[in-house]
Formats: structure tokens, C-alpha cells, sequence
């Protein structure tokens, strides 16, 4: 089940999911690799989602492989990775 984005203050075409409610998984499907920029916007989606729930723990899922720089950047910032 998705999420309303807007409720988020979030652009709508982002796909957000909710399994437990203090879990938040950002879901991006496509084939072309994760790179740097697509991890520091992810970030940035991150923290307006925790500007509305400050709790929440927040993962992201994707079919795409992602760069190896960006995977760590990602770990930094406690944003776990799902690989689907």
C-alpha cells in the first residue's frame, strides 16, 4: 500500500510505502543505476519525511544497482537499503 507524498510535503510521483507505522520505505523502480545525486535527493526526502514524523525509520528500495559511493553515502545517513 502507498502513501500520499503530499502528506510528506514530497514531489507526487515519489512512491512511498508504509509496512509497520514507524517504518517508511522510498521506493524508486527502474533500470538505470543509483548514482550520487539520486542518493543526496533521497536524503533531502529523508529528512522532510522526518520533519513530519521525526521518528520514523526510513529505507529505501530499489530494483536498480546502485553505486558503491552512494551506498555508503546512504548508510551514513541511516537510510537502510533494500535490494528487490
Amino acid at each position: 500500500m502507498y502513501l500520499n507524498p503530499k502528506k510528506y510535503n514530497l514531489n507526487s510521483r515519489v512512491l512511498i510505502k508504509q509496512p509497520t507505522p514507524n517504518h517508511i520505505i522510498i521506493v524508486v523502480d527502474r533500470k538505470s543505476r543509483v548514482i550520487m545525486k539520486d542518493g543526496m535527493r533521497i536524503n533531502e526526502q529523508k529528512q522532510a519525511i522526518n520533519q513530519v514524523k521525526p521518528n520514523a525509520k526510513i529505507s529505501f528500495q530499489t530494483t536498480a544497482p546502485i553505486c558503491s559511493k552512494t551506498k555508503k553515502y546512504l548508510l551514513s545517513k541511516n537510510i537502510s537499503i533494500i535490494n528487490s
